[in-house]
């Protein structure tokens, strides 16, 4: 009896002990597992870095995406700071760094970037901008300015001109009071005709402010030549109403002029469609 009790307490404890074995051995697969699972976290360069933001955005929209959005913007706009700031670049080599900063990026996500350069006073103002879209119609615009003077750039004023559209620049004549001016403009894709939206800003030297806009015009046309702004649209609703009659409704155009103390309106009338 004594010999049975002790194989039966020691064919027991194996298998208690083989009992053990195994939770452990499947604690430290799930451990494994679980460590496998965790999502990677981004790319130490800069421009794998912004590719993986990029990534969240699909599927979102653009009040969604403002979170993510917001934090691309701020690792541009820091990386932009201390490139520009010991250096006097061309609006070439500023596209170019800002094309390299999303080199990385990967369909649907797009980066494209834009910049100007205009002497003011004593020193170059110089604007480095970029428009980020993932879809046809979500896109986000940023436009940095800087002020250059001798050999060295700081940021003085940063925008966002629309959401939804690109953006083009036109550098425009000075204010009465010597501020800055220039124009902005883009497009708005994803629906039958691009929508047209124009904003003339101002800087002083400290603030940038909007002196004059106009929003969606359907099928929006633009051009700019001096102090002259000439725009072409078509009322949308007179669109549906012809095209439904079998021909096209007149374009209207619109001639600004900016002058010294602001903008003001030339002539409008309408013209052939075209």
């Amino acid at each position: 009896m004594k010999r049975g009790k002790v194989a039966t307490g020691k064919l027991n404890s194996a298998r208690i002990a083989a009992g053990l074995l195994a939770v452990m051995v499947a604690i430290a697969i799930g451990t494994a597992q679980a460590r496998k699972k965790k999502p990677a976290g981004p790319p130490p360069d800069l421009p794998g870095h912004i590719a993986y933001l990029a990534k969240q955005l699909y599927g979102l929209d653009i009040d969604d995406a403002k979170p993510i959005t917001d934090q691309i913007q701020k690792l541009v706009i820091s990386h932009m700071n201390a490139w520009m700031a010991d250096r006097t670049p061309n609006i070439v080599e500023v596209r170019h760094e800002l094309d390299r900063v999303f080199s990385k990026l990967q369909y649907p996500a797009v980066a494209i970037s834009a910049s100007f350069s205009s002497p003011w006073k004593n020193a170059e103002l110089i604007g480095a901008g970029y428009t980020l879209g993932w879809s046809d119609i979500w896109r986000v615009n940023t436009l940095v300015i800087y002020e250059n003077r001798n050999g060295r750039s700081r940021e003085v004023a940063t925008t966002n001109f629309v959401p939804r559209t690109d953006q083009h620049y036109a550098v425009m004549p000075p204010s009465a009071v010597g501020d800055f001016r220039f124009l902005v403009y883009g497009f708005e894709l994803g629906k039958s005709h691009p929508r047209l939206t124009a904003v003339l800003y101002s800087f002083d030297g400290t603030k940038l402010e909007q002196q004059w806009k106009t929003e969606g015009l359907f099928d929006g046309k633009i051009t700019v030549n001096g102090d002259m702004i000439v725009i072409r649209y078509l009322n949308e609703d007179e669109f549906i109403r012809a095209t439904q009659q079998g021909h096209l409704p007149p374009r209207h155009e619109k001639s600004y002029r900016v002058t010294p103390q602001g903008i003001q309106l030339e002539s409008e009338h309408d013209i052939p469609y075209q």
